[in-house]
């Protein structure tokens, strides 16, 4: 990149980031749009392992080109991130559904506001746009997140977001596929940042342009990962859970045994009261665990917290650089 070649008339450096995977038929588009939206941007096209002609058609369109050969978008975004600085990052799909025209006024939000996540949630009156599978599954994850996490979004499950410099660097970024917009979700809930959502205007895909999402598959390894998050992020809840169901089957199975006994001081149902004293066993454990775990978690969320801190505000680093004079592709 030349000089100033990504630095806006505000100061701030803008990336846009692309994920592609067989978009040959509309990711020129994106890019003339986002071109035209966002002129002083650098755009990048990270292309994982096409089979059509996307990177051909990306590079003719003036984007910069690179290639992620690890299968999934989720490998993508965190090579993206790893790659590329800027002040802010504009994160959208390469299938030309999302509405470029307003890049600039989710960035000049972003960066007035002093957001670490801006997220632009899909508004669509076309059903070929937005299928009814997708769009239920999209409520029903996106509810359950909020439910465990905090209730801040509407659309979970969005591909076009903004993100500040000190976002992108402290995401851990752990996920392999579709499941990326959940931890990238998460990953800001988690640590209380500021973050906001706006409608945006969503369309159905160009003529010939597939969709590499699978509703099923995708939704059934989404939630999965959901799963694997609240054992992660919130242990005591997830051991809570699981021994609350134990000592509730191990007493339903254990009183009519205590019961007998006191009764007919015999237990002729030995098997039964092993069983049932194991499970509330397993429930206690179960409880020592998620409390032991608990503490593991919160001292993670504190180094994530940490690591985050280091890196100024979205505002504050974009006004420091300007007036210090630091040059384009500085830090």
């Amino acid at each position: 990149m030349g000089p100033d070649s990504n630095r806006t008339a505000s100061g701030c450096r803008v990336a846009v980031l692309i994920p592609c995977y067989n978009e040959a038929i509309a990711i020129g588009r994106v890019i003339d749009d986002l071109r035209t939206a966002l002129p002083d941007a650098a755009i990048y096209v990270y292309d994982n392992n096409s089979q059509d002609a996307t990177i051909d058609v990306a590079r003719a369109a003036g984007a910069i080109v690179r290639t992620e050969r690890l299968q999934g978008k989720g490998h993508v975004v965190r090579r993206m991130f790893a790659d590329i600085d800027a002040d802010f990052y504009v994160l959208i799909d390469g299938d030309a559904t999302y509405e470029a025209a307003v890049a600039p006024v989710l960035v000049q939000r972003a960066q007035a506001d002093g957001l670490d996540m801006l997220n632009a949630a899909r508004v669509s009156d076309q059903s070929a746009a937005y299928r009814r599978g997708h769009r239920l599954g999209n409520r029903v994850l996106t509810g359950l997140v909020t439910l465990l996490f905090g209730r801040r979004l509407t659309d979970m499950l969005s591909g076009y977001r903004v993100f500040s410099r000190r976002y992108v660097k402290s995401f851990p970024a752990m996920s392999s596929g579709f499941e990326i917009e959940t931890e990238l979700t998460v990953h800001a809930l988690q640590l209380h940042m500021p973050i906001d959502e706006v409608p945006t205007r969503y369309v159905e895909r160009m003529p010939g342009s597939v969709s590499a999402l699978r509703t099923y598959r995708d939704g059934i390894r989404i939630l999965y990962f959901i799963v694997r998050l609240v054992k992660q992020e919130r242990p005591l809840l997830f051991f809570g859970v699981s021994a609350l169901v134990l000592v509730a089957v191990g007493i339903g199975l254990g009183a009519p045994v205590v019961a007998e006994y006191l009764e007919t001081h015999l237990v002729p149902r030995l098997p039964t009261a092993v069983l049932a004293m194991g499970l509330v066993i397993l429930a206690a454990l179960s409880m020592v665990c998620g409390l032991i775990l608990d503490t593991v978690a919160l001292a993670r969320v504190e180094a994530r917290r940490l690591a985050y801190l280091t890196l100024p505000a979205p505002a504050e680093g974009v006004q420091a650089k300007h007036s210090a004079g630091v040059p384009s592709g500085v830090l």
